[in-house]
């Protein structure tokens, strides 16, 4: 396997700001910032965690493998609304997790996800 590689997704800001979705690296899978479509956080945070877990998918891994996990949101009045999708999708494999008040790249966007998981060993 290659010392590094890139997963992209093919979003509309991978080729327009130069990153890609996920990075295999070190022994781990470094996903982006990642937001999802919808009209509400609700939506946007499924929509993400549904475009995050084919990119660990591509890298072999899961939520399962996820270490440290980093929220995003413009309200973080917001979050709560997100909890019992993030406690599904994490399930019995809660990690690490900051969550963070910030303005995103577009104001229609109510949650971005950027975490690091372990990457199988090779």
């Amino acid at each position: 396997m290659a010392r590094i590689t890139r997963i992209s997704s093919g979003g509309e800001f991978e080729k327009t700001v130069g990153y890609c979705r996920a990075v295999v690296a070190g022994g781990f899978v470094h996903v982006a910032g990642t937001v999802g479509q919808g009209e509400d956080v609700v939506s946007q945070c499924r929509s993400a965690l549904e475009i995050i877990r084919k990119a660990l998918g591509e890298a072999g891994a899961g939520f399962a493998d996820v270490v440290r996990v980093n929220y995003y949101l413009p309200d973080r009045q917001e979050f709560e609304a997100c909890w019992p999708i993030l406690a599904e999708a994490f399930g019995a494999n809660p990690p690490a997790a900051t969550m963070i008040e910030a303005g995103l790249i577009d104001p229609k966007y109510r949650i971005e996800i950027e975490l690091t998981a372990l990457a199988p060993a090779a």
